[in-house]
């Protein structure tokens, strides 16, 4: 048996000075520019905290490329949503939307824009519904006491903000009014930080608030929740009715976060997208967030599936927002 011939040393110093070109060069491959996750609220509502919280899982999930979240607040989400429409389809800038981002915002801006045309899904990252929480000084304990109250006042004199007109916490606000057959003020501001922030403070009766800022002042007694909007009690405050519950059947809001790029972006860095934002968002760190704030994890489906879902919800609103003459005031 023959030994092998042995390799010329100038061949065995090319490969070995090869290698870690190879390796630098699939390095390269890999996006080194910092992510930005886009929140088109002013910071300090739910959904500016519920991608913080997440953007800390989602880098893990990238391999540690940093995630960086902004915002971009003003007209109910409108602005910050189309800002990422028109940003570069590279996978850097991405949007952390809130559900009325895709499905009721378009209905409603005069601008004629489909964003479901000029952005592309990602993932899903949670479900949630809506808290019902009031200004703690009112002699006010119970939804049937808050309803009582409405109705011994004059026309108009109870007031409820929102993130903005469109806003989820704006049309829940509108279904409820409608629900129980009395007119209250609708006051919008530039996220439901804010607009919780005057409820605190006795300027604004009342908010239907995402969870996660809603709870955490109940907790600390600067807000009373009096009901939640969903078909069943949150595990973060189990005492808090639903709203069938409390005495008014029928009437129900739910939401989501979702991840949107660019459309136009190439598949395969979708592909990684998603594949990192579902390993994130079923980290049990973000999780176990999830349950503290009140929110639920997301279903697991392909982002075509949760496509197709936004679509549909899309739809229901439209035929909505003309049933109830809605306008961007």
């Amino acid at each position: 048996m023959t030994d092998a011939p042995t390799p010329p040393r100038r061949a065995l110093l090319g490969a070995a000075l090869a290698a870690p070109l190879v390796l630098a060069g699939a390095a390269r491959a890999q996006p080194a520019r910092p992510i930005v996750l886009v929140v088109p609220y002013a910071p300090g509502g739910g959904t500016d905290l519920t991608a913080r919280e997440f953007a800390h899982t989602f880098s893990e999930a990238l391999g540690g490329q940093p995630v960086i979240v902004e915002n971009r607040g003003g007209a109910a989400g409108h602005i910050g949503t189309l800002g990422v429409s028109r940003a570069r389809p590279d996978g850097t800038t991405l949007l952390f939307a809130v559900s009325t981002n895709l499905v009721v915002n378009p209905h409603m801006q005069r601008d004629g824009i489909d964003l479901l045309q000029v952005l592309a899904p990602v993932a899903q990252i949670t479900s949630y519904q809506y808290v019902l929480v009031i200004d703690p000084r009112l002699p006010i304990t119970d939804l049937r006491q808050l309803i009582a109250h409405a109705r011994a006042q004059p026309r108009g004199t109870l007031t409820y903000s929102s993130g903005g007109v469109g806003n989820a916490n704006h049309l829940a606000g509108v279904l409820f009014s409608d629900a129980v057959g009395i007119e209250m003020e609708h006051v919008p501001y530039r996220g439901t930080g804010p607009a919780l922030l005057d409820v605190v403070a006795g300027r604004i009766t009342m908010n239907f608030s995402s969870p996660p800022p809603a709870i955490q002042l109940a907790r600390e007694g600067r807000l009373r929740a009096i009901a939640v909007t969903g078909d069943r009690r949150m595990p973060a405050i189990p005492d808090v009715p639903t709203l069938a519950e409390a005495g008014l059947p029928g009437v129900s809001i739910t939401g989501w976060h979702g991840i949107f790029a660019p459309a136009g972006t190439p598949p395969d860095l979708l592909d990684r997208l998603e594949a990192a934002a579902r390993q994130a968002a079923a980290a049990s760190r973000f999780a176990g967030r999830l349950e503290q704030d009140g929110l639920e994890p997301s279903p697991v489906r392909p982002r075509a599936q949760f496509f197709q879902a936004v679509r549909e919800e899309s739809g229901f609103w439209g035929r909505k927002i003309r049933e109830l003459d809605l306008k961007m005031e």
